[in-house]
């Protein structure tokens, strides 16, 4: 059996732990239409990682303490609740208050140009590696942005060591997408990754609900480089325990 047909059978995403809605405040969606829109995906699992405090026009503080009202299980599809921190300086550190990390399943730890600026290949790198290093951080999300370059055998070489799953962005493949270089930088990301053996996490970065599940230019991108599927974590829900602490 072909890549490309067992994409139609075994190989489906299961999960999707990286989607936004309002309260990140320059998404489009509620919370109840994402999480509808997971199940009318087939979705196992459904993940909100609104946007950490340095993001302009973010969920405040007292949102992430609040998390616990929202329900672990929706009609048989399990529930996670993230966020996705922002990386702010050469050291790698993000911008999640102590108060709130035990209230969360997983941590996306990601670049964003609102928050912190290109510091050259070698800083960003080291930036990214103390990202990977940090204990609480469990996916490094959309390392494809050309904007704040990154060298991705150091990457995902040190993924690998810490068990810090890599993000292939399906937002980044997007022809609207602001990011540069993206899917040049994904098949280079894929390449350090079968290298190493580094675990990849598929995220759709949605920011409306009509995105939420929807994986299709991250799988072309899989069966074009020819990525080992067993090296995908949302393929499998026994490898979702990589990223995530509640399961």
């Amino acid at each position: 059996m072909t890549y490309a047909e067992k994409q139609e059978t075994e190989y489906r995403p299961i999960a999707d732990l990286h989607t936004h809605t309002i309260a990140s405040g320059h998404a489009f969606s509620t919370w109840k239409e994402n999480m509808e829109a997971a199940q009318s995906m087939g979705l196992k699992v459904f993940g909100t990682s609104e946007h950490a405090a340095m993001m302009p026009g973010t969920a405040p503080l007292i949102y992430f303490r609040n998390l616990k009202t929202i329900p672990r299980e929706m009609n048989g599809m399990k529930i996670v609740n993230g966020i996705e921190a922002n990386i702010y300086d050469e050291a790698g550190s993000i911008d999640v208050d102590p108060s709130i990390v035990d209230r969360l399943d997983y941590i996306i730890a990601s670049f964003h140009i609102q928050c912190i600026q290109d510091m050259g290949i070698v800083k960003n790198t080291k930036a990214y590696l103390g990202a990977v290093r940090n204990p609480i951080v469990t996916i490094i999300g959309h390392p494809d942005d050309g904007r704040c370059p990154v060298e991705y055998g150091e990457l995902a070489a040190a993924a690998a060591e810490y068990h810090t799953a890599l993000e292939l962005n399906n937002a980044s493949l997007s022809p609207i997408s602001s990011r540069k270089n993206g899917r040049e930088n994904i098949f280079k990301m894929l390449e350090a990754c079968k290298k190493y053996k580094t675990m990849v996490m598929m995220g759709t970065d949605s920011h409306i609900c009509y995105e939420v599940g929807h994986f299709e230019a991250a799988m072309e991108v899989l069966k074009e480089a020819k990525f080992p599927p067993e090296q995908i974590i949302n393929f499998d829900p026994d490898r979702l325990s990589y990223v995530l602490r509640s399961i």
